[in-house]
């Protein structure tokens, strides 16, 4: 039976392994085809693979399990249950590897896209522009249709020239940049706030007037300090919670 091929990744060892390699799983996971095997290469294999120890691997593996996205059979192996699909929670602990899991295995909806001018409260971020591409996503839970959160990115226009639309429709911003248009990423800072839904995001989401929502900005740097992209993505208060955890080592 052909196992399923995760994709590779590259650690970082001031962050958990553990933590590391279950991201990326998980990433993986959520973002497979209907057309790829359910069944994962053996503890071994996949330790081989990320470059880790098998108890390493397993620690990851336990993880996944305890999240419901797959299950493991005494003399048959693990496999990836059919339904997976993302938890309410999601864990920001540093890792690219983490910001990708966090927005994958959702179906998304590109709503427009073009030039507009730096928005007055991101000028800080772009000083040497006065314009940004700018791309409006909507995504969806892929077994109700229900819309969770409305994402908008703005991204340097020499970045955004290389990037395709098609994969903005496949993947999320991070995996576009990092893998897609091979940006440099070093960093990326996350702030999580409360706010009251607009007419518009109240519109989009289909939640009432005045609703609670998670307003989240995220802002990506490339290794030479300049901002990449900023993310404003409002999600759904009904349907998400942020854990933050500190390595404390």
């Amino acid at each position: 039976m052909t196992s399923f091929a995760p994709d590779s990744i590259v650690l970082n060892r001031k962050l958990p392994l553990w933590y590391q390699v279950s991201q990326s799983l998980r990433a993986s996971i959520l973002g497979r085809s209907a057309r790829d095997p359910l069944r994962l290469p053996t503890e071994e294999q996949l330790a081989e693979h990320y470059g880790v120890s098998v108890l390493t691997m397993r620690q990851a593996l336990k993880e996944l399990e305890d999240e419901g996205l797959i299950s493991r059979h005494r003399r048959r192996g693990t496999f990836i249950e059919p339904d997976a699909r993302p938890g309410a929670p999601v864990r920001l602990l540093g890792s690219v590897d983490a910001i990708v899991a966090q927005q994958s295995g959702m179906t998304t909806e590109l709503l427009g896209h073009g030039t507009t001018p730096v928005p007055t409260g991101l000028a800080e971020y772009f000083p040497d522009l006065t314009e940004v591409a700018t791309y409006h996503r909507l995504r969806s839970d892929e077994e109700t249709g229900e819309p969770t959160n409305h994402a908008v990115n703005h991204v340097r226009p020499e970045v955004a020239a290389r990037i395709e639309l098609e994969d903005l429709v496949r993947w999320p911003m991070t995996k576009v940049l990092r893998d897609a248009v091979k940006a440099n990423i070093s960093r990326i800072t996350d702030t999580v706030e409360a706010r009251l839904a607009d007419p518009e995001t109240a519109r989009l989401l289909q939640v009432p007037l005045l609703s609670p929502i998670l307003h989240y900005t995220g802002v990506t740097y490339d290794t030479e300090g300049r901002v990449l992209d900023v993310a404003v993505i409002h999600y759904r208060g009904d349907r998400f919670s942020f854990t933050v955890t500190l390595d404390a080592t």
